[in-house]
C-alpha cells in the first residue's frame, strides 16, 4: 500500500512497549508523528529516540503525540529503551510499536525492497487531527532525522491551517509569511492582516506572521 499526502492515515491495533495500542484511540484529537526504525539496538535510532523523548514538552505544547515503530518484539523494545534512557540521559515517554508481522509497516509503506526486504526504512509521517497524512519523509539509514525540522513543519502546518498564508524557504516561527495567491480582495486582505503587507511581485506578498492560537 502506498500512502500519499492527503490520504487518511490507516488505523491499526498492534502490541507496543506500552501494551496493545489502537492507533486512532492513541491519537484522539491530537496531531501525530509516526516514525519507523530499521531495528532495535541500532546506533542512529538510539540517538533519535532519545532526542524525541527530550522534546516531549515541545510536542505537548503543539498538541502532538509521538509513536515509534520497529519490527522487533516487545521484550526487545523494553531492553532497548533501557539502553536509550541510559546512553541518552533521558526517559522514553512514548510507545514503540512491535511490528513483527510487518502489518503496520505494510500499511504505511515503510518497507522498501530495494533498501531491505525485511527491515523498515527510516520514515516519518505527520498526521493531523482529522487523521490526514500531512508530511512524509524518508531518510537513508546513515542519516539521522532532524527533529527541529519536524517541529518547524508542525508549526507551519498549524499556522497555515488557520490563516490564508504559506511559509517561505527557511521560515522559522515568528518570521514573515506569504499571503496565498488565491486571496485577491484588498478589503479582505486588510482585514485578515492588520499589520500590513508588502508586495514584492503581484504573486509574492509578505506579511508579519499572524497570531497563532
Amino acid at each position: 500500500m502506498t500512502i500519499r499526502l492527503g490520504d487518511i492515515a490507516p488505523d491499526f491495533t498492534q502490541d507496543s512497549s506500552e501494551g496493545i495500542i489502537n492507533f486512532y484511540d492513541f491519537l484522539g484529537d491530537s496531531w501525530g508523528i509516526l516514525f519507523s526504525h530499521p531495528a532495535d539496538y541500532t546506533p542512529v535510532c538510539t540517538t533519535e529516540l532519545g532526542f524525541t523523548a527530550k522534546l516531549k514538552d515541545e510536542f505537548s505544547k503543539r498538541g502532538v503525540k509521538a509513536i515509534a515503530l520497529s519490527v522487533d518484539d516487545v521484550e526487545s523494545h523494553k531492553g532497548w529503551i533501557q539502553d536509550i534512557n541510559t546512553t541518552q540521559n533521558t526517559t522514553v515517554n512514548f510507545p514503540i510499536i512491535a511490528d513483527q508481522d510487518r502489518k503496520v509497516s505494510t500499511l504505511y509503506d515503510f518497507i522498501h525492497p530495494n533498501a531491505s526486504e525485511t527491515l523498515t526504512v527510516r520514515s516519518l509521517v505527520i498526521i493531523d487531527p482529522n487523521k490526514k497524512v500531512r508530511l512524509i519523509i524518508t531518510y537513508p539509514a546513515s542519516t539521522g532525522r532532524n527533529f527541529h525540522e519536524i517541529l518547524r513543519v508542525v508549526d507551519s502546518l498549524q499556522l497555515t491551517d488557520n490563516h490564508k498564508v504559506a511559509t517561505p524557504a527557511n521560515w522559522q516561527h515568528g518570521d514573515e509569511v506569504v499571503i496565498v495567491p488565491s486571496l485577491k480582495d484588498e478589503e479582505e486582505i486588510k482585514q485578515r492582516f492588520p499589520k500590513g503587507y508588502k508586495t514584492v511581485t503581484p504573486y509574492l506578498r509578505l506579511t508579519p506572521q499572524p497570531e497563532t492560537k
